[in-house]
């Protein structure tokens, strides 16, 4: 019986990191689309952030918090189990970490609730580089869990960081792109 409990404990773990990184993933880009609306005439402007407002709130209230919430409760369940692991370093690592998305998870609300408000600061190109964090700590979560105390320092291991590196930085490139072909268009 326990060894099942623990299955259904790590089954609902994952799904959880699923349904919450889908969230976290899919927030900022409405973010970024929000905080770009503030650009467009004062009766579309409106509507957007209207339309944004509920879409985030939704989203993150319906989708991202309860993910968090499924992956970090099956989590203690889990070392609940198996208390020996909290002296493994690598789960000591990874709990860092995860306290680490714990915070960008709410720093998140805070831009929703600022950009809901009008009183957001931050930029549209900021909020992308911000949108690749979770992404990074995704990876980082994932080697720890598959390796454990063997962490990975290989030539390969640094190639698929480089290669994680490269693609961002590609989505950045693009982005920039994409935002100067719209101004030459929008000059014409």
């Amino acid at each position: 019986m326990a060894a099942e409990a623990y299955l259904w404990f790590k089954s609902l773990h994952i799904i959880g990191v699923i349904v919450w990184f889908a969230g976290l993933f899919y927030l900022v880009r409405l973010f970024i689309y929000h905080e770009e609306s503030k650009n467009m005439d004062n009766e579309l402007k409106i509507a957007f952030n209207k339309q944004y407002t509920l879409m985030e709130k939704r989203l993150a209230n319906i989708i991202t918090t309860p993910g968090m919430i499924l992956a970090l409760s099956m989590a203690i369940c889990m070392v609940i189990m198996q208390p020996s692991w909290l002296s493994e370093k690598w789960l000591q690592i990874k709990i860092s970490f995860v306290l680490g998305l714990v915070i960008y998870h709410s720093y998140c609300y805070k831009i929703m609730y600022s950009l809901q408000n009008g009183t957001s600061t931050i930029s549209a190109k900021n909020l992308r580089l911000l949108n690749e964090l979770p992404t990074l700590l995704l990876f980082i979560i994932v080697l720890l869990v598959i390796f454990k105390n063997n962490f990975p320092t290989s030539v390969a291991t640094w190639s698929v960081v480089g290669l994680i590196i490269f693609i961002l930085a590609s989505i950045q490139l693009y982005a920039k792109i994409r935002k100067k072909n719209e101004n030459s268009l929008s000059n014409e």
